[in-house]
């Protein structure tokens, strides 16, 4: 089975791809926290249009973005169905106990339109440089190991697990088994959540001993470079300014 590699097009040119790795996660970190915070739709729109924008700018082809923002769009879903029907206010529609409101509404958009420009921004700043590139920026900006390792090992890792899953369910489907929502067949699963677990743990010892073999010390190596340049300064200042201007606006609002 293929799975999809979030930096698949790391190796383009275009601007965003080459702004220096610390600068892109500190300047992509600012943008993504000021787009969750803000409390008003026109701010929201202002830094969702800001988050394509950058994506038009970085070249990433438009089903590679759709691809892997679709799963995690799913879940925004269930917020923009039930919030209107959940958050009390003037009534917009009212069909026997059903009620929507219009507070609903507006908090149902904003949190979509906020969690949408995050995934976005994510994608983006994840799409255009290798996944050691990422890790190793993070290690630079002091980001603790045991999380480096962890994003390293869940990364590399778990498209193996989901593999070993299937090749043990295929076996299972190929004597004849066929699940059932039953006390017996919930105890088969867990048999094979149990086994799978199992070769997890022994896959795991014989990784790390081979790890350990080649000098692995837990630091991440990339040969990327990682030199600061003015434009990436430039960027980084624009992007704060635009940041804190959005938030003073807001506060003044209020």
């Amino acid at each position: 089975m293929h799975y999809p590699d979030i930096d698949k097009y790391a190796g383009m040119d275009s601007p965003v791809h080459r702004i220096e790795p610390r600068i892109k996660i500190i300047s992509f970190g600012i943008l993504i926290v000021s787009a969750v915070f803000v409390g008003t739709i026109p701010a929201s729109l202002f830094f969702l249009a800001v988050a394509v924008v950058i994506l038009l700018a970085s070249r990433l082809p438009m089903r590679f973005i759709l691809t892997r923002m679709k799963v995690i769009c799913v879940f925004v879903i269930p917020i923009l169905v039930l919030m209107p029907l959940t958050v009390p206010g003037t009534p917009l529609f009212s069909a026997g106990p059903v009620s929507i409101s219009q507070e609903g509404v507006s908090f149902a958009v904003l949190v979509t339109v906020r969690s949408v420009t995050a995934i976005l921004l994510v994608v983006t700043m994840l799409g255009t440089q290798r996944f050691d590139t990422t890790l190793k920026a993070l290690s630079l900006l002091r980001v603790p190991g045991i999380i480096i390792q962890m994003l390293l090992f869940t990364y590399r890792y778990i498209y193996v697990m989901i593999d070993e899953f299937l090749r043990i369910w295929s076996s299972m489907r190929a004597k004849g088994y066929t699940f059932r929502f039953n006390r017996h067949g919930l105890t088969i699963i867990g048999n094979l959540i149990g086994m799978l677990l199992i070769n997890s743990y022994e896959r795991a010892e014989r990784v790390y001993q081979a790890m350990i073999a080649k000098g692995y010390t837990g630091n991440p190596i990339s040969f990327s470079p990682f030199r600061v340049t003015i434009p990436d300064c430039l960027f980084c200042a624009a992007v704060i300014t635009l940041a804190v201007g959005v938030h003073i606006n807001y506060l003044e609002i209020l």
